[in-house]
């Protein structure tokens, strides 16, 4: 009899696979955010279930040891994160329903006020968040990047000195680029968050004085809607090559009310060979570069203040 138990035990294992548990069979999202800035708010934070992120998010710069806090669930998951480093980059996200958690990311450290967003959405462009990462060392950004991690464009020691901090978030299926624009001065902000879009959280005028500039895109799970290709372009002679090429021009100037060039980002979909494009960032701290290639992101080399005195910024993407 025991013989027969056995091997009827053996049997199931070979059909239904190993032993899960319920956690293993019930997808845990990212569904709760805050953040600490004391030991006091840590302590708080800890007796209500919250994890802790141990990376100081003002590392390296003077200020407050500030710490990323989450919980997980299997509903109600966080789908985008966003970061503000000024007041009118709120009203947008204010209008379409984000939730502000009102702690300065750089408190005590005299950069700019950040303040994170984050939306539980449901359209067709949401994809549920179901890990967080924050990176301190441009390797460690290399590897996340290569490993289908996005991270959002706004150094989290903004204007502060200190480490370049990046937050990173892993998504419960692979998701693609499938639309791209950008704008000037927060026109139609609200908009294009109420209809999917995610912000990269950094101007393309950066220093340069002229208009706030930001790039937008959307993502789908469908990698046959998917764009496979980007460039930019900062002459006439460029702008020309691509729409013979059938590439597609975002209309804002990336530069626009800065001087210089005129720099334009232009998309195509149709791309006999290339793969779809994953995530979309900006690489403002350009000894990051090299290790940024090594993890074979796209790097466009056009800077995106071409011309003008602003901070040297390139666009990149992986596939």
């Amino acid at each position: 009899m025991e013989t027969m138990k056995t091997l009827l035990k053996v049997y199931l294992l070979l059909l239904i696979g190993p032993p899960f548990t319920l956690e293993q069979t019930v997808a845990q999202y990212i569904t709760e955010l805050q953040v600490s800035l004391d030991e006091a708010e840590e302590t708080y934070l800890s007796s209500q279930g919250f994890s802790k992120i141990d990376v100081d998010l003002n590392k390296g710069a003077e200020g407050n040891y500030i710490y990323l806090w989450y919980k997980k669930g299997s509903s109600s998951a966080i789908t985008r994160i966003q970061l503000t480093f000024n007041d009118d980059m709120s009203r947008g996200l204010i209008t379409a329903g984000y939730q502000k958690i009102n702690k300065d990311l750089n408190a005590g450290a005299g950069g700019d006020y950040i303040y994170l967003w984050y939306y539980r959405g449901n359209l067709e462009y949401d994809a549920p968040i179901v890990d967080l990462h924050v990176s301190i060392e441009a390797e460690d950004e290399a590897q996340k990047l290569s490993s289908g991690w996005e991270r959002l464009a706004c150094d989290l020691n903004r204007k502060a000195g200190g480490t370049w901090i990046y937050l990173w978030v892993k998504r419960e299926t692979p998701t693609y680029i499938c639309d791209i624009t950008a704008n000037a001065d927060y026109a139609g902000d609200a908009d294009y968050f109420q209809n999917g879009y995610i912000r990269l959280d950094e101007d393309t005028n950066r220093g340069a004085g002229g208009s706030f500039v930001f790039i937008w895109y959307r993502q789908t799970t469908n990698s046959q809607r998917a764009i496979k290709d980007l460039q930019i372009s900062i002459n006439d002679i460029e702008k020309q090559s691509f729409q013979d090429q059938g590439y597609t021009m975002v209309s804002t100037d990336l530069s626009k009310g800065a001087g210089g060039d005129y720099v334009y980002l232009w998309y195509k979909k149709d791309v006999n060979g290339n793969e779809p494009i994953k995530a979309v960032s900006m690489i403002v701290n350009t000894g990051a570069v090299e290790q940024y290639r090594n993890a074979r992101a796209l790097i466009i080399p056009k800077d995106l203040n071409s011309g003008n005195k602003g901070k040297t910024l390139y666009l990149f993407f992986s596939r």
